[in-house]
């Protein structure tokens, strides 16, 4: 149908001016792109390299094992007080040399200074509350402590008002005297706070016969319950 394209306009042939200036256009482009990259080339060029050097630390060496304790100091969980000890008077005065006994402990003048806490040792540790020196258990005696007299420990007001009942476990040392050691005196269990001071003290106030073992007075941890119940 149509045979032959028909331009919209027909263009005119360019100018010698024209050419030129077209020319001039696309050399000012090419040449400021090229300033542009040498501006871009110069700034990275003038930039300042950081050249800070780091020190990495060497791990440190390890630490040496701990120095173990000259033998005769208290090293323990519960240590005992640093005191000490009272010398009880014989009443019976030997007429005959007693039998020298190995396996006593030896005298340590550190004990009797008469300075710190009474009934602890010398080589305790300023308020530690532990037993002190030697001492048997129950099972390890023929004779174990019995008690002469105990007071009743005070109620405490307020839960005998409540109606409150409880128990106290406690743990002391009954000296060879028959008397508890108050550093030794330990609560062990409670079923109520309020239960435990007055438990102290009726124990401290209670009188004891003395453990024995081979004859001789000795020194028994003891383990015992005060109930607090409604009369």
């Amino acid at each position: 149908m149509f045979e032959n394209l028909i331009e919209s306009k027909q263009k005119s042939p360019k100018t010698m001016g024209q050419t030129v200036l077209s020319v001039l256009l696309h050399g000012l482009v090419i040449f400021g792109a090229v300033k542009a990259t040498q501006g871009v080339a110069e700034t990275i060029k003038n930039r300042p390299v950081d050249t800070t050097m780091v020190f990495l630390k060497p791990p440190e060496p390890p630490k040496p094992p701990p120095e173990q304790p000259p033998p005769d100091v208290i090293v323990a969980a519960n240590p005992p007080p640093k005191g000490f000890q009272t010398v009880v008077a014989p009443t019976d005065i030997p007429k005959d040399i007693p039998p020298v006994d190995l396996d006593q402990k030896p005298f340590d003048p550190r004990d009797f200074t008469g300075r710190g806490v009474e009934g602890g040792i010398g080589t305790g540790v300023a308020g530690g509350t532990g037993p002190v020196g030697d001492y048997f258990l129950e099972s390890q005696l023929d004779d174990p402590v019995q008690v002469i007299s105990q007071p009743t420990p005070r109620y405490p007001p307020v839960l005998a008002s409540a109606g409150i009942t409880g128990r106290v476990e406690m743990q002391f040392i009954v000296d060879t005297t028959g008397h508890v050691e108050g550093p030794s005196f330990k609560v062990m269990k409670t079923s109520h706070p309020a239960f435990a001071e007055p438990a102290r003290e009726a124990i401290l106030k209670s009188v004891f016969k003395p453990a024995r073992f081979k004859g001789k007075p000795v020194r028994q941890l003891v383990q015992q319950a005060v109930a607090f119940k409604q009369q």
